[in-house]
């Protein structure tokens, strides 16, 4: 036979951008879903997968982490980036993990910039930090400036000539990790590391540790070096979330919902600041006439929903019962004192220190709160919430008035029959808070 006549058949090459790849992602409570997804999907898509499988609301908070165990460190994977690429560069033997959870604080420099840096162009951060010594359990404090090209340390005090600038690390070929247990495993002098781990496995001697005196300079460092580092590409993301590279991106979302977020930002620029994008997607209608109509004005439709919120927290707090008197439910304490535990917004005996670390995991952001069991008192509550990037905590005290039992956060003044009630109204009125309650912070399970 010659060889012209051979027919050689040849196995079937599957391009790249068609491989598929099973990927795990965890949640905050251990629970883990396995996803087959196409080489070039991006962190965003993964996150909208999770969305409409477990049906949460989309509020675009939802963020990919890429958490490494084996040196104590996490970073939030961009929404623009391929996850495939990011598992890449993990080891055979490495432990690691995606996480998908919550982080309110993802995009919040381009709400509030004035909250973390000087300036809202590139900034020239400056400071002092603490460094880890390569190749040395020792931390030495050093004056670090932050500038497009990377970030440098003086060499002499807080000099910023050139001549005294040494060179620490740069963007491109690393990322920023946040540091979860620098104290514990890298002997650092404060619980506010961060660090630059190159892009491929890599062990502790990799990394170049740094750590801050307190959570907001070290949420100032990383914001800016995820600006630098990215630069217009975030902003991109943040403007337009739905723009990813695999099929589940904005054509898996109504188009309506779009036009119903452009109508009322063009009406009011700054109302999109105010209220999350998830409740600006709604349509607000009013049924009160014979013709139901859509509410276009968005400062009606705020006044509107604000009243029938109030209204539905006047009924619950009557709770009137067919002659017009209290029902039973209402004046059982037993009752009052377990409704609140099926909300998503309350953590049953958890200490101080793990609220503060679930609060800082979802982002330190005015208004982020959850509740909690009081450790020093158990008949007790405590609200735990964010304002000005530091926690904060409250007290709910339980007060007896003629045989009932109320809940309050101002010595009696304000009083609520649950916890429930409580929670709802400082979601619409500040009252002795800093600020409104805004986002609860809360563990999903996959």
């Amino acid at each position: 036979m010659s060889l012209s006549a051979r027919r050689v058949t040849l196995p079937a090459i599957t391009p790249l951008v068609l491989q598929k790849r099973v990927i795990k992602v965890y949640s905050e409570d251990e629970t883990s879903r396995a996803l087959e997804v196409p080489s070039d999907i991006t962190a965003r898509d993964v996150c909208q997968l999770l969305i409409l499988k477990n049906h949460y609301v989309d509020d675009h908070s939802w963020t990919l982490f890429e958490h490494l165990p084996h040196i104590g460190v996490e970073r939030i994977i961009e929404d623009h980036e391929l996850v495939t690429e990011v598992l890449s560069n993990w080891g055979m033997e490495e432990e690691n993990k995606l996480f998908f959870r919550k982080n309110y604080a993802k995009y919040e420099f381009f709400k509030n910039p004035m909250m973390f840096l000087s300036s809202t162009t590139y900034p020239e951060i400056h400071g002092f930090l603490h460094a880890k010594e390569q190749g040395k359990k020792s931390w030495k404090k050093i004056y670090f400036l932050l500038r497009r090209s990377g970030l440098y340390f003086s060499t002499k005090g807080t000099s910023k000539e050139p001549r005294h600038l040494q060179f620490f690390s740069e963007f491109g070929s690393s990322d920023i990790y946040v540091s979860l247990t620098g104290r514990k495993k890298h002997g650092a002098p404060t619980h506010y590391g961060f660090c630059f781990k190159p892009n491929k496995a890599g062990g502790p001697r990799d990394l170049k540790m740094l750590c801050a005196e307190e959570e907001q300079s070290r949420t100032c460092w990383v914001t800016a070096i995820r600006l630098l580092k990215y630069g217009m590409q975030l902003y991109q993301n943040y403007m337009h979330p739905y723009q990813g590279r695999s099929g589940c991106s904005s054509q898996s979302i109504s188009p309506m919902c779009f036009y119903v977020i452009r109508d009322l930002r063009l009406q009011n620029p700054s109302w999109h600041v105010e209220r999350s994008i998830s409740e600006n997607s709604l349509v607000a209608m009013d049924f009160s006439g014979q013709k139901s109509r859509v509410i276009e004005n968005p400062t009606e439709a705020l006044s509107v929903a604000v009243e029938e919120g109030l209204a539905w927290r006047k009924k619950g707090c009557l709770r009137l019962g067919v002659h017009g008197s209290p029902t039973a439910s209402s004046q059982s304490s037993a009752a009052n004192m377990a409704i609140h535990r099926s909300q998503p917004w309350f953590h049953h005996k958890i200490s101080r220190d793990e609220a503060q670390r679930l609060i800082i995991q979802q982002g330190l952001v005015d208004g982020v709160f959850l509740v909690r069991d009081s450790q020093s008192n158990p008949k007790t509550f405590v609200l735990s919430m964010s304002h000005g990037q530091k926690i904060k905590h409250f007290q709910i005290i339980p007060i007896e008035d003629d045989g009932a039992m109320f809940h309050t956060l101002d010595d009696g003044h304000t009083r609520f029959t649950d916890l429930i009630q409580l929670v709802e109204f400082y979601q619409l009125n500040k009252g002795v808070l800093p600020c409104k309650l805004k986002h609860y912070c809360a563990r999903m399970a996959l």
